[in-house]
């Protein structure tokens, strides 16, 4: 498969400014050196638990944010340090799908609208066409013609999610970038959404990275997943690997807090002790280490390097041996 994103050692750092003048007094590390890639037709899953820089991730690789340092690589292009004008045009293949499916849409417009405004703007097209193009992404993602007059707070949940899927369908983009597109939702409503990108992705050849925080979800959609931990990611493999054979320990913790539909199914329950340590001052060595139950005073003071522990299988631990990467 062709590459469309490869990310390099992505950092995302914001100024901590105090006093009347705003000194800069730190840095929140939300993310540091961050590196994965995203084929075509792939589905990318990014996880971990809250605060951990899944979100300023998604936001650095759609230019919403500026990033500290580290290459972003869209088709064989740099686009980090680009203009917006010089983004303009790349723009429309990355889009995004957002948390909460009311506050990301406008309210004083109508669905049509609100569906039609990406193909004005990267497209010159006769209105008749854009008409049919807007009817067209309405049933494709099972909303009827007649609520194209509607205004967001006359749908539902569901039906505001599925209105910003067509929004983001409608510049005909390569990659949609969904930062927890479902996490807001019922959970009938979950599976209904989750399906339909699925069947999106399958007609129009689509590529997500999917941030959530759900790791049943992510199973279901994800072809690889990718797992954070303050600001880092401690383990990168393919989805069926990484459920059946965690290979870092903080992985391993949240596997074991996956719900199962079994109640005889017998699961150990790992809680880990202590807070997570704050972005402003990350601990030295693993990140995770000062919540580990099985660290060493390596852990403590060597940042682990990202090995690959298996075929396709990559892990950022001290006790797993591997080929560094």
């Amino acid at each position: 498969m062709n590459q469309l994103l490869d990310v390099r050692k992505l950092t995302v750092h914001y100024p901590v400014r105090k006093g009347i003048f705003g000194r800069v007094t730190g840095q929140v590390h939300a993310a540091d050196e961050v590196s994965f890639r995203i084929a075509e037709g792939e589905t990318l899953g990014l996880v971990g638990e809250s605060g951990c820089g899944k979100s300023s991730t998604a936001k650095a690789i759609l230019k919403l944010v500026d990033p500290t340092s580290g290459e972003i690589d869209w088709r064989g292009q740099r686009i980090e340090r680009l203009s917006p004008a010089q983004m303009r045009p790349i723009r429309r293949e990355l889009q995004a799908v957002f948390q909460d499916p009311y506050s990301s849409l406008n309210p004083r417009m109508r669905a049509a609208d609100i569906v039609s405004e990406p193909i004005r703007n990267f497209e010159r097209a006769a209105e008749g066409e854009i008409g049919e193009r807007v009817a067209a992404l309405f049933d494709k993602v099972g909303l009827r013609a007649d609520q194209m007059v509607k205004y967001p707070y006359e749908f539902s949940g569901g039906q505001r999610q599925r209105l910003g899927i067509a929004r983001a369908l409608a510049p005909r983009p390569r990659l949609i970038v969904c930062d927890e597109p479902v996490s807001a939702l019922d959970v009938s409503v979950q599976a209904q959404v989750i399906n339909l990108l699925m069947n999106l992705q399958d007609e129009f050849g689509l590529s997500y990275l999917f941030v959530a925080h759900d790791l049943a979800v992510v199973e279901h959609i994800s072809h690889r997943v990718a797992v954070m931990y303050l600001g880092r990611i401690v383990e990168l493999a393919e989805t069926e690997s990484l459920f059946a054979h965690p290979q870092h320990p903080y992985t391993v913790a949240l596997l074991s807090a996956v719900p199962v539909p079994d109640p005889r199914s017998a699961r150990k329950r790992i809680i880990l002790s202590g807070d997570v340590p704050s972005p402003v001052d990350p601990p030295a060595g693993c990140r995770f280490h000062t919540r580990c139950p099985v660290a060493i005073d390596r852990c403590r003071v060597e940042v682990p390097p990202m090995k690959e522990v298996a075929p396709g299988h990559f892990a950022a631990c001290h006790l797993r041996e591997g080929k560094a990467v």
